[in-house]
């Protein structure tokens, strides 16, 4: 399980923020406010006995500069040795980054509970899945999470804003799972369900081919997969699917069959055009002649296609 102190949001002890002045404990968001801004330093007075100071580089691209007088969030990240000076840093260590990670984590919790869809950006790759920006906290996205069928390289998702499902929320460990082949799932099932409802035998329907196998081809009818067989594609002889159909082809096929209990449905192609066995008593009497093409020979006989 992926917990976020591998993001540098560490495990804050699930202490709720405070105030500047009042108690000082590790792990405590407190508001201060700046001394000194110089050498790479931000020195900010909390109302304890001693001064805080923060790395300059936590202040972001994106937020104002610092400056003497502002107000500024943070948490007591150390209580240090008393004898320490304010050269030396301090004798409090504290940090503005860590305190909007834990503003960020304490805010999302009031948002999202498990089974809610959220949207996010995949952000990174990390040992066994994907990192989600959503809202300013990183969520976790197993790699088999990522999609129904696991890609070739989940790195792919990367910078792509994605919809998924939250899975598990660990207030404890500060890490929350989602999973966007959940979501899929579902928005599949739900889509079959309509679909079948809607599905009557008969019918002509648009499909994709999805997949092909020795004995026919998959369609997908927009929510649910229908088997075209290789005897219902053509009126002729065919010897593998893939002289017919090819994957991602769209066509229009007929509902031969349907089971509403398991799912399954049974497609045809052929049944869109003319049945050349309609009429072949009339058309090809007893002892009447015809020219005819070799299709076939066997060791018991040929097979001759009649124009």
């Amino acid at each position: 399980m992926y917990d976020l102190a591998v993001a540098g949001f560490d495990d804050f002890g699930g202490m709720e923020p405070g105030e500047g002045g009042g108690d000082f404990d590790v792990n405590k968001i407190v508001e201060g406010r700046i001394l000194r801004v110089g050498d790479g330093m931000v020195l900010v007075d909390i109302g304890f006995k001693s001064e805080g100071s923060i790395p300059l580089d936590e202040w972001d691209a994106e937020d104002p500069p610092p400056q003497v007088g502002d107000l500024v969030r943070v948490l007591i990240e150390d209580l240090e040795d008393e004898n320490a000076t304010p050269e030396d840093g301090g004798m409090v260590r504290i940090s503005k980054r860590k305190a909007r990670k834990m503003d960020q984590w304490l805010d999302i919790l009031k948002k999202i509970k498990e089974g809610d869809v959220v949207s996010g950006l995949v952000t990174r790759k990390i040992k066994g899945g994907l990192l989600v920006d959503v809202s300013g906290v990183n969520v976790f996205l197993p790699a088999s999470q990522v999609d129904i069928r696991r890609p070739a390289d989940i790195g792919d998702y990367i910078n792509r804003t994605v919809q998924c499902e939250v899975l598990k929320i660990d207030e404890a460990r500060k890490n929350i799972v989602v999973s966007r082949r959940s979501l899929i799932e579902r928005q599949r099932q739900e889509a079959r369900e309509s679909l079948l409802k809607e599905l009557e035998v008969g019918q002509s329907r648009k499909g994709v081919v999805k997949n092909i196998a020795e004995f026919g081809a998959f369609v997908d009818l927009g929510g649910i997969d229908g088997l075209l067989h290789i005897t219902d594609m053509s009126w002729d002889r065919i010897g593998h699917p893939s002289e017919m159909v090819a994957i991602d082809q769209e066509l229009e096929v007929m509902v031969l069959h349907i089971d509403r209990e398991k799912q399954k449905i049974a497609l045809g192609l052929k049944q869109k055009g003319h049945n050349p066995w309609t009429n072949v008593a009339e058309k090809y009497p007893v002892s009447s002649v015809h020219k005819g093409s070799v299709v076939n020979v066997m060791s018991y006989g040929a097979f001759v296609k009649l124009e």
